[in-house]
């Protein structure tokens, strides 16, 4: 089996190309994006293999289809950037990473919770120039507040035992509650009146897109701290933007962005970014953004190379198709 490779960055190789010799699987690396005008640069492979910045549309579907495109690979969990019943239509199965370690996702949300409550990452800035002064970096004690968890998947439990053991009181707004998992459901109003933190765990969905908008941040708690580390659609930013004029949070942490595409992932350090919003959210003092590396552990990328790779493995020997993303799951 060929595949098509898209996006690939160093750590990719140092993953994928080891574990692609146990199995009869040719990776083709691309550091171009697979986007609408690189689609052609799939022809004369099997498979397409893609990350959570690349694409594939019904057009681009159609034409991977009459190149010979037998699966489409995702690098992760999520599937809401192809079009799931396109490749239906074309009897391309679509393979996704269903979980590769929470753990790594639920940890780094934590550490932007603590970052900006206890701004460790001005103070870092500061005390580099010898300025050793902490006014304006007090924080507040997380233990005995509400966190909100929205999503309570995988890594939305994950997320909730590290919460629980800072002694937190857990709020969980989630369409199939988990019972055994011991916190107090309720509905998304509730949770946004009565948390002090609001954390993001959930897929990205006709219905969870735009959660976070005007209406949900006017009845949310006065510095309230919001952490999404899930999708960056689940954010309206404009609406974030103006609450954070208003200063109805404490601190926000977004390690995903609407518009990432083309930013995240890439150095563009020398050029002028011409995302207003973006370049609006970098200038308040209580808003750390990171370049959706929740994910990035060692463990967790071995585990997407394993498993991105056994998925293709199963399509080249007519295995089940245990990862398969089916019409139906798509919001």
């Amino acid at each position: 089996m060929r595949v098509a490779f898209y996006s690939t960055k160093p750590y990719d190789k140092i993953y994928f190309e080891p574990l692609s010799h146990q199995y009869d699987i040719e990776l083709h690396f691309l550091e171009a994006p697979c986007i609408e005008e690189t689609i052609s640069l799939a022809a004369g492979h099997d498979a397409v293999c893609i990350f959570v910045n690349d694409y594939m549309n019904e057009k681009m579907i159609e034409s991977a289809a009459e190149m010979g495109i037998r699966v489409i690979l995702l690098r992760s969990a999520g599937f809401n950037n192809v079009d799931i019943k396109a490749a239906a239509k074309h009897n391309i199965p679509v393979l996704r990473v269903p979980s590769y370690s929470p753990e790594a996702v639920a940890e780094y949300a934590m550490a932007m919770l603590l970052t900006v409550n206890r701004k460790t990452h001005r103070a870092y800035t500061r005390t580099r120039d010898f300025n050793m002064s902490i006014n304006g970096f007090m924080g507040t004690d997380l233990h005995g507040k509400t966190a909100g968890v929205i999503g309570t998947g995988k890594i939305g439990q994950a997320m909730i035992n590290i919460l629980k053991g800072f002694g937190m009181h857990i709020l969980a707004y989630d369409p199939y509650p988990n019972p055994s998992l011991g916190v107090e459901y309720c509905t998304e109003e509730h949770l946004f009146k009565n948390a002090d933190v609001i954390t993001l765990h959930c897929p990205l969905t006709a219905e969870t897109k735009h959660i976070i908008q005007a209406k949900s941040i006017e009845i949310m708690k006065d510095d309230v701290y919001l952490i999404n580390t899930s999708r960056g659609d689940l954010i309206r930013t404009e609406d974030l933007i103006d609450g954070l004029l208003k200063k109805k949070f404490a601190g926000v942490g977004i390690d995903v962005y609407e518009e990432e595409g083309g930013v995240f992932y890439e150095d563009c350090s020398n050029e002028i970014i011409a995302d207003e919003n973006l370049a609006r959210l970098m200038t308040f003092p209580n808003v750390l953004v990171t370049s959706h590396m929740g994910f990035f552990t060692r463990e967790a990328v071995h585990a997407i190379a394993e498993v991105t790779l056994e998925n293709a493995d199963a399509v080249n020997r007519g295995l089940e198709l245990v990862n398969a993303v089916q019409p139906s799951n798509e919001g």
